[in-house]
């Protein structure tokens, strides 16, 4: 049968997606399910890699089922996914040694502060990864799993042990434990990776205790990584694109070239700007990362990018631990029902604040209460804190880029509210371009790997795939953006005070 379709694996931080484009890149079909979140102590977040692995099967066989799709209709496999993420298991068995250690989880705070209280140690890791040293990436969480896990250092000095990040884990797994491999991008979001030489680094891996015999193969994101080999799925489709959920977004964006940037509005928000062949280093406590590129590009793409932690885990947080609203999609329309605030502002660092702050130590809180204050404005002022953190970041950008940004890209499930887009733009004064299918990063990733196998032909090809934009200008006087934007500063330097 011809080949119709790219399967996209979407695993994220709450739920694992399965989703279906055709060759004109429209959205065919989508299955998605979640998956639980553990909290063992404060400021620690963990998840079954188990679980992890059967809810991304899961929707993979149910999308399949559901739109009746033959197997032999699928041209390849993208995977996208949360990034930093870590998981370490048995080569042996593949049974996992430890949960996942997520993104956002802390306990690996002291290790940084210990490492890194020479600042030329510091140095020197960014130097080498771009990165800020943080409990955020991936280094800090493996050195945790071995030094508190019975046996598994010395498992992992004998060569028995093997370190992912997700992507990782489901290529293993899907492979049925033929290939161990990453791709660029993921790569450099560990903490171990020399993103100037585009490979692992063995200081980085001295430092914190990593053996190197734990790592994948890095590969370019556009490219072969195996077959499908897992009992009771569909096999041998080929895996041929993989990147990190940020990266997959910017590519499927189609910023494919230095100066463009977009915004993606998930469980945490992220803005990323496309710098070329160089790696922009920041002045603004900003990251530099590898993007992911096209096939036949030989040398290493960069991109700037800024990470505020907490963003539509915010409107989560609304309606699952406040209870002030039934739905996500309710935020907007509550939002809407008040003319502002009433200088309600809420910083949400419920896990540290971000780029360009990072400050580990920080906590979230909510300023300006009144007896006035309902509802309606701690939802609004809670939205409003989402496009005050990425004001932040673009302010940040601009100026380590040393070049303005004309249009921002933005997608994600938060860009589909209407009053936080509106109000994005005001706050920034700059347009924003909402695409018809706001699923960017399983996109890219399915561009990535379209583009290996022949799917898509180039990036020419992707880019006049592109759909009908909503576009969202700003309209805010500026006198009344400096008094809101004055406001938020104030709150920042109390949480932080």
């Amino acid at each position: 049968m011809p080949k119709k379709y790219i399967a996209a694996l979407d695993q994220g931080t709450t739920t694992s997606r399965a989703i279906l484009f055709d060759r004109s890149g429209a959205l065919c079909g989508m299955v998605q399910q979640p998956f639980q979140q553990f909290y063992p102590e404060p400021g620690w977040v963990e998840q079954d890699p188990l679980e992890i692995l059967s809810s991304q099967l899961g929707s993979l066989t149910k999308l399949m089922v559901s739109q009746a799709i033959d197997p032999s209709e699928i041209d390849s496999i993208g995977i996208t996914n949360q990034r930093e993420t870590t998981v370490v298991w048995d080569r042996t068995t593949g049974v996992p040694v430890y949960n996942a250690i997520n993104w956002q989880c802390r306990r690996t705070t002291q290790i940084i502060e210990d490492l890194c209280s020479d600042p030329a140690v510091a140095k020197r890791i960014t130097e080498k990864t771009g990165l800020i040293p943080d409990a955020y990436f991936s280094a800090s969480k493996i050195k945790w799993i071995l030094d508190n896990v019975s046996g598994a250092r010395e498992a992992a000095e004998a060569g028995k042990l093997a370190f992912g990040t997700i992507d990782s884990w489901l290529i293993w797994s899907l492979t049925y434990g033929k290939v161990h491999a990453t791709d660029t991008t993921n790569a450099s979001r560990t903490m171990l990776f020399d993103i100037h030489s585009g490979a692992w680094d063995a200081w980085l891996c001295d430092l914190f205790g990593v053996p190197a015999s734990m790592l994948p193969e890095v590969k370019p994101s556009s490219g072969y990584f195996g077959s499908t080999s897992h009992p009771g799925m569909i096999e041998g489709v080929p895996i041929s694109g993989v990147a990190g959920d940020q990266q997959a977004a910017l590519f499927g964006q189609c910023c494919f070239e230095a100066g463009q940037a977009k915004n993606t509005y998930g469980t945490g928000c992220f803005l990323l700007m496309h710098t070329g062949d160089v790696a922009c280093a920041s002045k603004n406590n900003l990251i530099t990362t590898v993007a992911a590129s096209a096939p036949g590009i030989e040398h290493i793409e960069y991109a700037l990018e800024g990470s505020v932690f907490i963003a539509g885990a915010l409107v989560q947080w609304l309606r699952d631990e406040l209870g002030i609203i039934e739905t996500a999609q309710e935020s907007g329309t509550l939002a809407e029902s008040v003319q502002d605030t009433a200088g309600v502002y809420v910083v949400p660092a419920f896990t540290g604040l971000g780029a360009p702050h990072w400050d580990a130590d920080a906590r979230g809180a909510i300023y300006g209460l009144t007896r006035g204050a309902g509802r309606a404005h701690i939802v609004r002022a809670s939205l409003e804190s989402i496009a005050y953190q990425v004001h932040d970041l673009v302010t940040a950008m601009v100026s380590d880029a040393n070049r303005p940004i004309s249009v921002l890209k933005v997608d994600g499930g938060a860009s589909k509210n209407d009053f936080l887009m509106q109000f994005q733009s005001d706050i920034m004064q700059l347009v924003l371009a909402r695409p018809q299918n706001t699923e960017s990063t399983a996109l890219g990733a399915a561009y990535l790997a379209g583009l290996c196998t022949g799917f898509w032909k180039d990036v020419e090809q992707l880019q006049g795939l592109r759909q009908e934009e909503t576009l969202f200008t700003p309209s805010m006087p500026p006198e009344v953006q400096k008094s809101l934007l004055e406001g938020w500063a104030d709150a920042l330097r109390r949480t932080r005070t």
